[in-house]
């Protein structure tokens, strides 16, 4: 039989791991067995409903035809953009050079087709959100990875300098994308000292070539302690306004507005006036997804307006920050009562715990106790946004038992 398909892009799967697993769970709880999903990456209320903030609702259902109909410009509008990036940076006044993009995900795809070439290699920390590997194989970029901070241990700058200046000198160039603060998968934030230390490393190499930082933002809106989040928010402002490094971030209303469905961010360069960048991210926009979707522009232009339902937003925030934290302080509990170290948590949606000897017979083994989570090599990607407190005694057993 002929295949029109070119050579290269035989033998995908055509699933993604997470969605896979997620869709087994929900196909074993309808058969009624009691199953814990845990592979989920959008928050879910304690009876297994998605949970959809009523603030942001309420101004959704208030869209008139204009600010859902017209074409949005390919960049983005940028009002927008600017109320974006002040989400994160409210003493900036400017987004600087900035393109309004399908989720962080589309981000994430704009630094690979303007900061590296096919062919070579991009830095992030391991573990790392599994689609980062797919975003990246879709662009012919290679994933070298440094690892993220054990549990109550410091940043392995060694490691870090070592591949970092290895890159720079294979490629004449280096991108790294760091998911920091509220960590995927891992759930921790680094400490001020690794994340200054990081950055010291990244300035001092950016003597020898363009080195460009992405910053992953996707769950700050979720940490156990907001005031470390605008610490490090801060950290990175200093850093980027030195213009030793170029430094973008990935901004998105998925998690933060539980839009998930609807598709709006942004890759934002604060920092940034290059007229040859914006042309360049206008460029790959056109030829990539065109204009994003203008609803969600225009609900968060009206957020910015509205005192009552930005108050409304924070109080819903607040409410599932707790929610978080008492699921991780919970599970925490049960881990140790089965002897086991516990789990560390900063904020976000996860939590990784160890899986030997194997962390994909582990999964197996967990399913089997209709416990589903998701397998890395580095452990067990374990989504507290979607475990309730009173699970996590049964969760901890079956986990117990399954690494024993």
């Amino acid at each position: 039989m002929r295949t029109h398909l070119l050579d290269s892009r035989q033998g995908f799967a055509g699933d993604d791991l997470i969605f896979t697993l997620n869709a087994a769970a929900q196909q074993r709880a309808a058969t009624g067995a009691p199953v814990i999903n845990a592979t989920v990456g959008a928050l879910l209320d304690d009876h297994g409903k998605l949970v959809v903030l009523d603030s942001v609702m309420a101004l959704w259902r208030e869209l008139t035809p204009m600010e859902i109909a017209p074409y949005a410009p390919i960049a983005g509008d940028p009002a927008f953009l600017l109320a974006l990036t002040q989400r994160h940076w409210p003493q900036l006044t400017s987004p600087g050079v900035a393109a309004a993009t399908p989720g962080g995900s589309g981000a994430l795809a704009l630094t690979l087709k303007n900061f590296v070439e096919r062919g070579q290699a991009i830095l992030t920390a391991a573990p790392f959100w599994g689609p980062y590997a797919t975003i990246a194989a879709e662009a012919a970029v290679r994933l070298e990875t440094a690892p993220y901070p054990a549990p109550g241990e410091s940043l392995d700058v060694g490691a870090w300098e070592a591949k970092a200046r290895d890159l720079l000198e294979d490629q004449g160039r280096l991108l790294v994308w760091l998911n920091d603060p509220c960590h995927n998968p891992t759930g921790r934030s680094l400490s001020r000292d690794d994340r200054r230390t990081l950055l010291s490393v990244l300035r001092d190499i950016a003597s020898q070539g363009p080195v460009t930082l992405l910053l992953d933002f996707a769950y700050l809106d979720y940490a156990r302690n907001p005031d470390s989040v605008r610490e490090a928010l801060d950290d990175y402002a200093d850093f980027g306004a030195e213009q030793s490094v170029l430094v973008c971030a990935s901004l998105s209303l998925s998690k933060a507005f539980t839009l998930y469905g609807s598709r709006a961010g942004a890759l934002v360069f604060p920092w940034s006036g290059d007229p040859a960048l914006k042309g360049a991210l206008v460029s790959s926009c056109r030829g990539t997804w065109s204009n994003c979707a203008r609803a969600p522009m225009s609900v968060l232009l009206r957020m910015t307006k509205s005192e009552s339902a930005q108050a409304a937003l924070a109080a819903e925030h607040a409410h599932w920050r707790g929610v978080l934290t008492e699921r991780v302080a919970a599970l925490d509990a049960a881990l140790k009562a089965e002897g086991l170290p516990g789990a560390a948590w900063d904020g976000g949606f996860f939590v990784t715990l160890p899986a030997p000897p194997d962390p994909f017979v582990v999964c197996e083994k967990l399913q089997a106790a209709n416990v589903f989570v998701v397998p890395m090599p580095e452990g067990l990607r374990v989504g507290v946004c979607g475990m309730k407190a009173a699970d996590t005694g049964r969760f901890a057993a079956a986990y117990a038992a399954s690494i024993a």
